[in-house]
């Protein structure tokens, strides 16, 4: 074991001081897709390229028993995107025209390990979501096109200017922005339907993977 000196520690305080007044705000927005070929031809011609083609990807959200970070409007997230792994904390933040919320992720070199650590520590898997993924970029912002188990959405991620002005070029009406999460989305439709899944994977919901 490597032992610090008082002088050390504090740097490390000093450090991590610096790291919590440099939080990552995330703002995006969600719409419907209607045509997903139309939209990935509207994104090449407005100069975007594929950074990820369509991948697998697999999201487990936790809570306490108690259901704190539920009633809390947080996220404690463990995603695998195609073989990588990353956990993610999110704040409640705040919806308007957009939606806007503090962000902290981090690879996570095994999954099963970091479940393990989560669970040891009290927190227990809450709600399952799955989806097929591809990833888009201009350089300056990203455009993500998520094939679910409950219908086809996009997502816009950049500075609020930004993804209005993508939004226009890829024939977005403001009206369509959705700011609610898979979950909420889920749910919504989970009543909507009378279905009895309790997560939205594609197993559960029955729709056939794409």
């Amino acid at each position: 074991m490597t032992h610090r000196s008082a002088g050390s520690f504090g740097t490390g305080v000093h450090w991590l001081s610096l790291m919590s007044a440099n939080n990552n705000s995330e703002v995006e927005i969600k719409f419907v897709v209607h045509d997903k070929d139309a939209l990935v031809r509207s994104l090449q011609s407005a100069g975007f390229r594929e950074q990820t083609a369509s991948t697998f990807e697999a999201n487990t959200l936790y809570d306490l028993p108690s259901g704190n970070l539920r009633r809390a409007g947080e996220i404690l997230r463990l995603r695998v995107y195609g073989d990588s792994w990353k956990l993610t904390h999110k704040s409640r933040g705040t919806a308007a025209r957009h939606k806007t919320r503090v962000e902290h992720e981090t690879a996570v070199a095994n999954g099963e390990e970091m479940h393990a650590i989560l669970t040891a520590l009290g927190y227990l898997p809450a709600f399952r979501y799955e989806k097929y993924r591809s990833e888009w970029t201009d350089g300056t912002g990203e455009v993500v096109i998520d094939r679910t188990p409950i219908g086809d959405f996009a997502e816009i991620e950049g500075t609020p200017e930004w993804i209005d002005h993508t939004a226009k070029v890829l024939h977005v009406d403001p009206k369509d922005y959705i700011t609610s999460s898979y979950a909420e989305l889920f749910f919504r439709w989970k009543s909507r339907t009378g279905s009895d899944a309790h997560n939205m994977t594609f197993g559960e919901t029955g729709t056939a993977h794409p």
